[in-house]
């Protein structure tokens, strides 16, 4: 079985904070993910049947669509929820490991597979209650989430761009990115602000990766249309009616 590294005092942890209210559900944090990593570190991401009535594949990052709330009313709302690994700090998918495959980075927390000594047992996966890992049959081995570590670390890239290819392409900045364990960093700040939270917390696995919870609905009572003046042209009411939209 596989150990966990030593807690070092004021060691990164890096992740991602994912906020549900302003996630729209648009797959492009999926997409780019799968873009980015058919050539990244965990390459290549091999696709089933792709062309066929019921594709499937290994793909890093989920997006799942919910009714949330009463199933009819104001209140009811969408909610999108993006799933990936979340990079636990005591993550069973990594001491369940029999080859020590499954291993997590002391130095900023990343949670990795080494190809080299997965036997594709799943034993990873099935510790793991998130659904992060992903059997790629092709290559017999587990594949999961990297944060994108060939490109947070590429400093070939602009210091801009060095971030998860989900965060860089999120279209309503729904996902955010840095260091969980410093409270003075932009993303500790972001969870306190708005109350962000584990998911599954009772599964006592820690996870770096916090959600930021909807937020509340206001109520806005629609205004009475003024009578009608008499003699008033209806054609002109309606065209009226049509414009202001």
């Amino acid at each position: 079985m596989t150990s966990l590294p030593a807690r070092t005092p004021g060691a990164k942890k890096l992740g991602l904070v994912i906020d549900l209210d302003t996630c729209v559900g648009c797959h492009a944090c999926a997409v780019n993910c799968k873009e980015w990593n058919m050539s990244g570190h965990s390459a290549p991401l091999t696709d089933y049947h792709a062309y066929e009535a019921d594709p499937d594949g290994v793909w890093f990052n989920r997006v799942h669509t919910y009714e949330a709330g009463p199933s009819a009313g104001q209140s009811s709302r969408t909610v999108h929820f993006p799933r990936s690994c979340l990079h636990c700090e005591t993550p069973d998918c990594v001491t369940v490991c029999p080859t020590g495959a499954s291993y997590k980075r002391a130095e900023d927390g990343i949670v990795l597979v080494d190809h080299d000594l997965c036997i594709g047992c799943q034993l990873c996966a099935w510790a793991c209650p998130y659904g992060a890992r992903e059997l790629d049959e092709a290559d017999g081995v587990m594949k999961k989430c990297t944060l994108c570590i060939d490109r947070i670390y590429n400093e070939n890239l602009p210091e801009h761009e060095r971030v998860p290819a989900c965060v860089a392409t999120c279209p309503t900045n729904a996902r955010h990115f840095g260091d969980l364990g410093d409270p003075d960093s932009a993303v500790s700040r972001l969870v306190a602000a708005r109350g962000g939270y584990d998911l599954m917390p009772e599964m006592g696995y820690r996870p770096v990766n916090k959600y930021l919870p909807p937020r509340p609905r206001t109520p806005v009572d629609a205004p009475a249309p003024p009578p009608a003046e008499a003699g008033e042209n209806r054609l002109l009411r309606w065209v009226d009616r049509l414009l202001s939209r």
